[in-house]
Order: structure tokens, then C-alpha cells, then sequence
């Protein structure tokens, strides 16, 4: 098969090679997919770049969410059959090394969910982690029918899913977001307030819309950024569910203020959630695709021998959604 790979962490010009590798096979419990498209997470980029951690194996295939169609099932899979569309997610996580940069992946049946007709493979490289993110720290903590939320980001991959999902479970959602055009994307995600932090009072607002009450639960994507502010808006009995922290890696817990109106602080990583939880995230995205039709944002897309490319678009911060790879060109 064709695939993409690295053997040392570095830039994505200089590290990635494009070539023949061995076609995998599925083993017991996994099913093989011939990927259409593979979708591209910082996390994935952070990785390849080694400002993650260092190699774990002498030769990865990056890139972790992905969508196709099932070609081989290994011993023991029930769930789903071969012809089936899918979508997956963890694909480079979890003690595997290859990911889904390549036309083909084995992998465990409980990272694979089956995709709608109605949506393009393109569109479904984008659910993995940014939707199960995204519905794991609207969700964890039970129902959302009825509470406000409060999304930052709101038009960044997990944070515009998490403006649908929390709409599609009921909930009156506030989006923060920093320009005028994310305020728009944002809108059409379903959002009910849309607060640009850049020139507007989120605390204000946020209170106002609220009537002083403040917001049930936070999905954050920078806890250590956005905390001070954060703290100014959260109600009683409350939950902060934190995804990413890039604006301080290492910020003070305020500890005392969190007891005083218990609120919960919830930090969570994909590939570390418990089994029951990512199969409750797989069955209410598969409902919520079934019941409408859902915004899935492409940032770009890029054939499988330009994934250096795609990485650096990735880089450069400024995308709006999920860079693709197309596996199939």
C-alpha cells in the first residue's frame, strides 16, 4: 500500500517520507479499512514534530481520525461487516504506531463507527477526535437538557461539534470566539450567544444572557488561558471540562474558589477515556447525524503524497475545521 511515515521527529518537509509499505491485515477483534480520507489533529502534528514526547517506534504512520470502507474483518468482529462505510478515530494512539496516512488501516472494532450515506468521507475524517471530544466534555458529566453551556472556541473543530451536539441535547449555548467570521460559523453551529473575547465582555454578556445565574458547564480549550475569566461566570454546582491548555501549560489551579461553588473540573485526553464512555460518544453521534443534517467544516484538503503539506497547513494556525488528506489520490 501506499503510505506516509516518519523515523525521527523534525519538521514534516524534511521527516515524511511517501512510499510502499506492507498492507496490513485485520487481526482478532480488529476490522481493515481502505481509507478514502484521513483527517489531521495539532495533536498529531505535535507528535510528528516530537514536542510531544519522544518516538515511540522506530516508524510511524501519522495522523489518528480517518474514514473508508471495511475490506476484512479479523476473528471474533460482530458489529460490523465488510462494505460497510466508517469512520474511526485513535488510530495512531494507544500503543499503535500506525496511523491513518496510508490507503489502508487494522483496527480494533471499537474505534470504528459506521458513517451515513449522506456524508462524504471528507466529512467523516472529521468527526473522530474532534466529535468524540467534543461530546465527551459536553456529556461526561450527564444530561445537558436544559443547562447553559458555555463553548470556547466555538468555531474550532471540537468547539463547533460541541455547539451542535449541545444544541441537538438541549441545551442554550454560548460561544466565544476571536473574529467576526468564526462569530458567523459559530451562529450557524447553532449557537444562541456568540461573544467575541477580543472586543467584547464575555463576563458580561455571559451573566447578562444567564440573568446572573451563570453557565452550567465550560468545554474550554485553554484552561490555563481562559481560567481567570472562566471562573468570573461558572454557577453553583457547575462543571469545567478541559481539553487543551496551550496558553499556559502549566497554570495554577485555584483550588479554593473551584470548592466554594463546587465546581467540577474535569480534564480529559481522548485516548486515556474509559471504554463505556467512547461507545456512549460513538451511539449519540450516530444518532445525532441521523436525526439532520450536520455542518462538518473541511479546511483542506490535500492528496495522501502532499501530507507534509497538510501538516504544515495545520501549523500555521489559521484553519477554520479539519485539514484532510485524500488516501485515495
Amino acid at each position: 500500500m501506499k503510505a506516509v511515515w516518519y523515523e525521527r521527529t523534525g519538521a514534516a518537509p524534511d521527516i515524511l517520507s511517501f512510499g510502499d509499505m506492507p498492507t496490513p491485515t485485520a487481526g482478532p477483534g480488529e476490522v481493515r479499512i481502505r481509507l478514502e480520507a484521513s483527517g489531521i489533529n495539532p495533536a498529531d502534528v505535535g507528535r510528528r514534530a516530537g514536542s510531544y514526547r519522544a518516538m515511540e517506534f522506530p516508524r510511524v504512520i501519522p495522523n489518528s481520525d480517518g474514514a473508508g470502507i471495511i475490506d476484512q474483518i479479523g476473528g471474533g468482529v460482530t458489529r460490523l461487516s465488510v462494505g460497510q462505510r466508517v469512520w474511526l478515530f485513535n488510530g495512531q494512539r494507544n500503543g499503535r504506531a500506525f496511523g491513518t496516512a496510508a490507503e489502508y488501516i487494522a483496527l480494533a472494532e471499537q474505534l470504528v463507527t459506521p458513517l451515513p450515506d449522506d456524508v462524504s468521507f471528507a466529512a467523516g475524517a472529521t468527526l473522530g477526535i474532534p466529535g468524540m471530544t467534543a461530546w465527551c466534555g459536553l456529556y461526561s458529566d450527564g444530561p445537558i437538557a436544559g443547562r447553559t453551556v458555555l463553548v470556547t472556541g466555538g468555531a474550532g473543530a471540537v468547539g463547533h461539534y460541541a455547539v451542535q451536539l449541545a444544541k441537538w441535547g438541549g441545551a442554550r449555548v454560548i460561544a466565544t470566539v476571536s473574529s467576526a467570521f468564526k462569530a458567523e460559523q459559530a451562529r450557524l453551529a447553532g449557537a444562541d450567544l456568540v461573544i467575541n473575547y477580543k472586543t467584547e465582555d464575555v463576563v458580561a454578556k455571559a451573566m447578562a444572557f444567564t440573568e446572573g445565574r451563570g453557565v452550567d458547564r465550560v468545554v474550554d480549550v485553554d484552561f490555563g488561558g481562559n481560567i481567570a475569566t472562566t471562573l468570573k461566570l461558572m454557577a453553583m454546582n457547575s462543571t469545567i471540562a478541559v481539553y487543551a491548555t496551550n496558553g499556559n501549560r502549566s497554570p495554577v489551579v485555584p483550588m479554593r474558589e473551584l470548592m466554594e461553588r463546587c465546581i467540577t473540573l474535569r480534564a480529559l485526553v481522548l485516548f486515556a477515556l474509559p471504554q463505556p464512555l467512547l461507545a456512549a460518544a460513538q451511539a449519540d453521534i450516530s444518532k445525532w447525524l441521523a436525526a439532520g443534517k450536520r455542518i462538518h467544516n473541511i479546511a483542506a484538503q490535500f492528496p495522501l503524497s502532499e501530507t507534509a503539506q497538510a501538516h504544515l497547513a495545520v501549523e500555521r494556525g489559521d484553519k477554520l475545521g479539519t485539514v484532510v488528506v485524500d488516501c485515495a489520490r
